[in-house]
This record gives C-alpha cells, structure tokens and sequence, in this order.
C-alpha cells in the first residue's frame, strides 16, 4: 500500500505575475487559502535577495493569514536570516542562490559552506524552525546535511524531471538512485522532502518509492491552473499525494 505523501505549493510564480503589472493581483495569500481549503499540506515560499517574486510582506501576511504550516526558502545570507529569526516561519530552506539565475540551479555545497551554516541551522532551531537543506541526491550531502544539525533535507530533483520529459529510461535509475539516499537519509533520523519541476506526470514514480515526506510544487501548478484552474490543479496534485 503506497503512503501518504505531503503537498507544498509553492505560491513564488503567483507574485511573478502580480509583479509584471506593479499591481495588487494576483494576490499570493489568496491563492494560497484557495490552495489550503483544496487540501493543501503547507505553503512554500522563497524570500529571494532580488525580491523577483515574493516580497517581505507577502512573507507577513502570508503568516497571518493562512492556518497552513509556511515554508520558508532562504539563501544563507545574514540579511535572511534575520528575517526569517524575525518572522518565525514554520519552517526554512536554505537554498543556494545566485542573482542572475533564472531558478535555482542545484543543491547546496554543504560541505564548503559547512562552517558558515552551523549558525544559521542552530539559530533557526532555536527560534522553533525545522530547518531544511537544499541539497544534490548524494550521500555526501547527506551527511553534511546531517553534521550541521539540520532536521530535514530537500533533494534537488531537476535531472530526474529533464530525463523523465526526454523519455530518458536513465529517469528509472535516477529514481533508484534517489531511493539509495533518501534510506540513508532516514537513517540519520532526518526528514526527506523533494522538489524542482515535478509536475502530474513525473511525481507519480517519485511518490511509489514510500520514502519521501513531502514535495514541494510551484511552477508546474501555475501551468497546469491554466488548463484545469487552480483548485482543480491542487487536487489533482493531492489524488497522486494521498493516493
């Protein structure tokens, strides 16, 4: 019997919208109550250094409100950090990022920032944030992740999701792949989340491994609202989550 699976939407790609105007909609609180009264698990958004989509206030009224569980994705940068210490959202990822990107491009070097992100994990803990770590699917990584004291981690999962729409049969073995480090994972006693262009058509093999915790899904939503609506995606996303 396949498992339960938690559902993140991810609401950054519905600032991106708002901001292309300068206006007030769409509003992201918005979509994300409609997202939650779909069955919805959290809300993820990224507070980025640029403020391309989410904004600081979006961030507080986001936490005022919804009832969802708010996951908050930050780089590693002082400036973030104090406002994430500030606002005390349910949960952060830290996530690399740099300016000209136009997404995120891979997981965390945990190994070279090691020292830098000691503090950040412990500080954000302290404040009562789980704390997740954006990283690449290897066990190294893993047991960074691990020795910085985080409690979860998010596994980059781009290369499966571009060898899945190539019909890439490589896309199978980097689902075993994933299953290699995600048990290891778990054996660390650490939490598995997983995201990066997963859609309706590449979560499915995903979600059959039983191991994963939770996904977190943004850009594929927007583009599938456009075709069946936005709490007619969010369900559709939730019959593969909870199937």
């Amino acid at each position: 019997m396949m498992s339960k699976l938690r559902l993140g939407v991810n609401i950054d790609h519905v600032a991106t919208i708002r901001n292309a105007r300068g206006g007030l909609h769409p509003d992201p609180v918005k979509l994300a109550l409609m997202a939650e009264r779909a069955g919805a698990d959290g809300i993820t958004a990224h507070l980025r250094e640029d403020r391309r989509h989410i904004s600081d206030m979006d961030i507080r009224d986001l936490l005022k409100g919804i009832s969802l569980p708010l996951n908050l994705e930050i780089a590693p940068t002082p400036e973030m950090l104090g406002i994430a210490l500030n606002y005390r959202p349910n949960a952060c990822c830290i996530v690399p990022e740099k300016r000209k990107e136009l997404t995120t491009e891979g997981g965390l070097d945990v190994k070279a920032l090691y020292t830098h992100l000691l503090p950040y994990v412990e500080k954000l803990i302290k404040v009562g944030c789980r704390v997740s770590l954006f990283i690449d699917p290897n066990i190294e990584s893993v047991d960074y992740a691990k020795s910085v004291a985080a409690d979860s981690i998010e596994l980059y999962t781009e290369d499966y999701a571009n060898s899945y729409k190539s019909n890439d049969v490589s896309s199978f073995g980097l689902v075993e792949g994933y299953k290699e480090v995600i048990i290891h994972a778990k054996s660390l006693g650490l939490r598995v989340n997983a995201g990066h262009d997963l859609n309706l058509e590449n979560l499915p093999a995903l979600k059959a491994l039983n191991l994963i915790d939770e996904v977190s899904i943004g850009h594929a939503i927007i583009v599938d609202a456009l075709n069946f609506g936005f709490e007619d995606t969010i369900k559709r996303y939730i019959q593969i989550t909870k199937g």
